[in-house]
């Protein structure tokens, strides 16, 4: 009988090897293991046995067995468990990549690196970086810096305004920035002179977008404010700046013009190392009624002011033709830079 308890032991166990599914090992368990089982069966033949020892040695053959089984069914039943699940998984498995190639980093967008660059050239120059508001009222984006009632930039048709009312304003008092110069006014107002700052940031007006404009764009102001400042002195830093960030062969000029917050006012071009000029932004000593709206004494103080806008200047610096291609997104175009 040991013969036979021990071939239907090797059977069972070559079957249960055999297991494939989690179904399958729950049919063998109940074909092999438990009181029912094929093997405990063998136990009723223990009665045809003639001597106790014969019976006692079946017996504990045949739990043996049993044992020897059930270990073999827990073991193929965790096996087989985690086949499935990784059966399942691979068969549910999504496939997230959004770009299949060799990895490569981001980098800055083209205005960010201008931002960034022109922001290094200053602050190398002695500047502090100074901020304000996006939403501003109309007595710092107009009003302080001489723009006073009835002046065309005031207009719904290049302002976009906003239904926030500041506290103590009208209604229509309230705006997006047309400019970065409000920064100018908030500063004299929070901090006394000497002041040497820039302040870049975004802005906004009512423009159609095309190859030079956009409704939201970026401008990087320059405010000086100090003793004994004059017109010689902004355009040493202008021609300083110029050096500095688009190289030693390029040079500067200055064009008398007219702006409300500065007198007397110049427009600033930049020439290549072919000999072309372009014209690149505003400058010119700030006038008196600004300074005096800033807290400051033009009779003691006098001051420069400058402004450009930042997305020019990237286009410049790389000869990009069209300001819309920096903001569609098209890769041909971002991976360039």
């Amino acid at each position: 009988m040991i013969s036979d308890i021990t071939a239907a032991r090797d059977a069972a166990l070559a079957h249960i090897a055999q297991a494939s599914s989690p179904d399958d090992v729950a049919a063998m368990t109940t074909r092999y293991a438990g009181k029912k089982g094929e093997l405990a069966g063998l136990k009723k033949q223990l009665g045809s046995l003639e001597s106790i020892d014969e019976k006692k040695a079946a017996g504990a053959a045949i739990n043996e067995a049993i044992a020897t089984v059930d270990a073999a069914l827990d073991e193929r039943r965790t096996a087989v468990a985690a086949a499935a699940v990784a059966a399942q998984v691979e068969a549910e498995r999504l496939d997230l990549t959004e770009y299949i190639g060799k990895p490569a980093r981001g980098h800055a967008h083209l205005v960010t690196q201008a931002w960034e660059r022109l922001e290094d050239v200053f602050v190398g120059m002695g500047f502090r970086v100074a901020e304000g508001p996006e939403v501003e009222t109309d007595w710092h984006n107009f009003e302080a810096l001489n723009m006073g009632e009835g002046h065309p930039a005031r207009g719904e048709f290049d302002t976009l305004f906003v239904d926030h009312v500041a506290p103590g304003g009208q209604p229509g008092s309230t705006l997006l920035r047309t400019h970065t110069s409000p920064v100018q006014i908030r500063t004299m107002l929070d901090q006394a002179p000497p002041i040497y700052i820039i302040a870049p940031g975004r802005v906004f007006r009512r423009d159609t977008p095309d190859a030079t404009h956009m409704p939201v764009f970026h401008q990087i102001e320059g405010l000086v404010v100090d003793r004994d400042i004059s017109m010689a002195d902004l355009a040493g830093t202008i021609d300083a700046f110029t050096k500095a960030f688009f190289g030693k062969s390029w040079s500067s000029r200055l064009r008398p013009d007219y702006f409300p917050f500065t007198e007397p006012s110049a427009e600033f071009d930049i020439q290549r190392p072919d000999g072309s000029w372009i014209e690149l932004g505003g400058c010119g000593m700030v006038h008196p009624n600004v300074l005096r709206a800033g807290g400051i004494d033009p009779e003691e103080y006098s001051g420069f002011a400058f402004g450009f806008g930042i997305d020019r200047m990237a286009l410049m610096r790389h000869g990009v033709d069209d300001l819309r291609a920096m903001y569609a997104d098209d890769m041909r175009f971002v991976e360039q830079f």
